[in-house]
């Protein structure tokens, strides 16, 4: 029951960020029917807070956003750090789809978006 009522306190304040991105594309003259399709749904957001949470709570928060820095730069390894984010992001994620029954078709859903590197037609480590 704590669980489904977190969800909802989430689930409010996702919604309210939603809308205030929103507003904000739309008053800078953005066309709401270019953006909408590439704006995360609201358990997405979420999910997204929820590993926010969880990197805080592991330490990990400042080491993950420097990587995510490289990963964004122009670095010989940047590509390295991006799949270092992925592989943070998908443990993060899978924990939480487990942890969330309510939230476990948006993480798996966003498991799917990553490329980990480790299907059928990647090389081994």
């Amino acid at each position: 029951m704590m669980v489904e009522q977190d969800i909802a306190r989430l689930r409010e304040f996702a919604r309210d960020e939603l809308d205030v991105l929103i507003e904000h594309r739309s008053r800078q003259g953005e066309d709401p029917w270019d953006f909408l399709p590439d704006m995360p749904t609201v358990d997405e957001l979420v999910v997204l807070s929820l590993r926010d949470d969880a990197l805080d709570d592991r330490g990990l928060t400042a080491e993950y956003v420097l990587t995510r820095l490289a990963a964004r730069s122009t670095r010989s390894d940047a590509e390295e750090h991006r799949r270092a984010l992925e592989r943070i992001d998908a443990d993060i994620i899978r924990s939480i789809g487990i942890a969330y029954p309510a939230l476990t078709r948006t993480a798996w859903m966003m498991l799917g978006r990553f490329d980990l590197g480790d299907g059928p037609d990647q090389p081994a480590p």
